[in-house]
């Protein structure tokens, strides 16, 4: 007994001394990094050479900036640095660990300091993926506090002298330079050229510091970029277009939805795997998870895509909408909305449509408008109107963790809706099928039981998707209803993937997977999402096996609408166009042609697309097939970020088209619902807009009532004063 309190004590006593503090420290935060590196982040590396990166890169960079607090003299200064320090160094690791777990992903500055929308009125803390573990990140910062609180552990007035302080630091700078370099040689120009496709790469062998100071250095090259751009670089990309992306439209498809309304349904979270998917509930009764979507993917009025992918980068819901209403990807880090959406110039669809066909335009959505910067960003894209949380009932009941729930949203748009001119290009962003996929007990459909499969996550996910499913089709039936269905197109879409990461072994069984060779193939597919046409009075509707992805839905659109893409800067490729290149590319460089599928730029693996089955060995001419796509989408991708990091489009001004000025909208509610009743009355009997054809009579009582929060009297149906 007498050994332990010896040996305890002791060990009380290192933390009295400056360097004994500090080295404590570094070991902490060494620790943590392990953890968070084999617990969260899932960093296998490929032979002992990686491993051995993995479990040193902590200590040469924590040691280095710790070593440098050794030349401060005073002790307070010391001390009070030193936890601010030690708070940072956690704080980091810690929102590193709460980013992965929900985006698989490392965190940029452009999302910590673009992203301060999440953490605004509408976003519920309840969401972020905290576990009971946790405590593990923190624990050891309060343990010392406590210690000093209690004077176990005293102050050290001893200043470290400056020659001591320099032979820590160099040792600490030297077992990082050592690092640095073994990493640079098994994985070439590591910060140069891997950093910018793979961040995972830097982490697996630098670390997180490392990281974000990589990250920094390219955020500062892109500012840079924007400052040394010229038109001669568009001029370029121009030509690129030109020869290897623009497409004459199908003649017999041009023009078939001219002057219709457009919906776009933005189906948050959905994966392809949702349609046509049936689950054995927890009542022992099989369910069919989205029965009104399946029906429209079969409906001989809709064009549906099944090889659909999504491209989102770090952007994720942004990035998505970014290729939809621009037609370029999303930055290779961060997302464009929040990093450039306040000062781009885009040539955006709701520009385009309103300057060539008159349409008035409007974004519906549940969140905040500060949330990834839309306030901003939809001014610049042309949008006239952008309704949000601000426009509706936030009584808590009809809150879900990400904003208004879905049917409560279309349905309490409608008295908006209503008063817009016709024709009018529209988005609903949905988010009640959002992380974590949590309902209240009054949302859930009684006839309807998830699995039960061990994981709450899935659980929920198959509960909220059938939730969005029953509310898109209460707005389908509504618009049939007031009559807008047949002067319409509605374009239904899924933005990115609903699950990943670890839950996926969970989900794995109930789509078709096996959870325990569940690869990287797999979760490639998983990338897929639904794309819907529905064109009223079409009967030639079908399934169309395409290989597409969301950066060829505006010039899909634009030739459906009769609209000429041939002078805009677009890099995506009609759908239904013949001559379409036969790869998608993915923002992480990888891609899926019909034969061949890449998961990512630095996979060590090929997959053959039709078998899911790992390829062995590349015959020359797949060698030479492989080496042209991964160099075509390494262009496409380059001449889409130059156009974005560089502002590009302020040099060029399409024939016809003025560039927009976002000092004409104001989006907030009083000047929106004057601006809008000014428009019906000022146009009177020239008035377009369904409430001025149906004589000033609301359409409201055409929606139905079968909502919880409609039933008992808690929504108040009206835009809020």
């Amino acid at each position: 007994m007498s050994f332990g309190v010896t040996k305890l004590k002791k060990l009380l006593s290192a933390f009295n001394t400056r360097v004994g503090l500090l080295s404590f420290i570094v070991f902490f935060v060494w620790v943590k990094s392990m953890i968070a590196y084999f617990g969260v982040f899932n960093l296998r590396g490929v032979g002992p050479a990686e491993f051995l990166l993995m479990i040193i890169n902590p200590i040469g960079f924590t040691a280095t900036c710790f070593a440098v607090l050794l030349f401060i003299r005073r002790t307070s200064i010391f001390y009070l640095a030193t936890l601010i320090l030690s708070i940072a160094a956690s704080f980091l690791l810690y929102l590193n660990v709460l980013y992965y777990r929900e985006f698989t992903d490392f965190i940029t500055i452009d999302t910590m300091t673009g992203g301060a929308g999440m953490f605004q009125h509408g976003f519920d803390f309840g969401s972020i993926p905290v576990h009971l573990m946790d405590w593990v990140y923190w624990i050891d910062l309060v343990v010392l506090i406590v210690l000093v609180i209690a004077k176990k552990v005293k102050l050290d007035n001893r200043p470290v002298g400056a020659k001591r302080a320099f032979t820590f630091m160099s040792m600490g700078l030297a077992l990082f330079g050592l690092n640095f370099w073994f990493g640079d040689f098994n994985k070439h120009q590591l910060i140069l050229r891997r950093a910018q496709s793979d961040k995972t790469y830097v982490v697996r062998y630098l670390g997180l510091g490392p990281w974000m100071l990589t990250d920094g250095y390219y955020t500062h090259l892109a500012n840079s970029q924007r400052k040394d751009a010229s038109k001669e670089t568009l001029d370029q990309i121009q030509k690129y277009i030109a020869s290897n992306r623009y497409l004459a439209p199908n003649a017999k498809m041009f023009g078939i939805a001219k002057n219709r309304n457009v919906i776009e349904i933005h189906l948050e979270s959905f994966q392809q795997d949702l349609i046509d998917l049936k689950i054995k509930g927890t009542d022992g009764k099989e369910h069919v998870v989205t029965p009104f979507l399946n029906s429209l993917y079969h409906s001989n009025s809709v064009y549906a895509f099944s090889n659909f992918f999504n491209q989102v980068g770090q952007g994720k819901t942004s990035d998505a909408e970014n290729m939809l209403e621009t037609s370029t990807f999303g930055l290779p880090a961060g997302s464009l909305f929040a990093k450039y959406g306040s000062t781009q110039t885009f040539q955006a669809m709701p520009a385009i449509l309103n300057q060539t066909d008159g349409y008035s335009s409007a974004v519906v959505h549940g969140n905040v408008g500060a949330f990834y910067n839309r306030l901003n960003t939809y001014k610049q894209m042309g949008y006239q109107n952008f309704f949000d949380q601000s426009f509706f009932d936030n009584s808590a009941s009809n809150m879900s963790p990400w904003g208004i729930k879905d049917k409560l949203l279309f349905r309490d748009s409608v008295p908006l809706l209503e008063q817009m001119q016709q024709p009018f290009y529209i988005k609903y962003l949905t988010v009640t099928n959002h992380l974590t996929y949590t309902m209240d007990d009054e949302d859930r459909d009684p006839n309807f039981a998830t699995v039960d499969s061990g994981d709450k996550l899935v659980d929920g996910y198959f509960e909220t998707a059938h939730y969005l499913d029953q509310a898109v089709q209460q707005f389908f039936d509504y618009l049939k209803k007031s009559g807008l269905y047949e002067k319409s197109i509605i374009v239904l879409y899924g933005d990115h993937y609903g699950v990943s990461g670890s839950d996926l072994k969970a989900l794995a069984p109930y789509i078709g997977y096996t959870s325990d060779d569940f690869n990287s193939f797999d979760n490639t597919m998983l990338q897929r999402t639904p794309f819907m046409v529905d064109i009223p009075g079409r009967t030639d509707g079908h399934i169309i096996n395409t290989y597409t992805g969301e950066i060829d839905v505006m010039p899909t659109l634009e030739h459906l609408l009769g609209i000429n893409t041939q002078k805009y800067v677009q890099f995506g490729q009609d759908m239904f166009a013949s001559g379409r290149q036969d790869y998608v590319a993915l923002r992480n460089g990888g891609f899926v042609t019909p034969t061949i599928t890449l998961p990512s730029l630095n996979s060590r693996y090929y997959y053959d697309t039709q078998t899911g089955l790992q390829i062995d060995k590349l015959t020359p001419a797949q060698e030479a097939y492989v080496k042209s796509t991964k160099e075509k989408v390494a262009e496409l991708l380059s001449a889409s970020d130059k156009v974005n990091n560089q502002n590009l489009l302020r040099f060029y001004t399409p024939e016809g088209f003025t560039p927009v000025n976002p000092k004409e909208y104001n989006y907030a509610v009083k000047p929106t619902e004057s601006r809008l009743k000014k428009e019906n009355e000022d146009l009177s009997a020239k008035s377009n807009s369904l409430l001025s054809q149906n004589q000033g009579k609301s359409t409201l009582p055409d929606y139905t009532t079968d909502i919880p929060q409609v039933k008992d009297g808690q929504d108040k149906t009206k835009v809020k004063d």
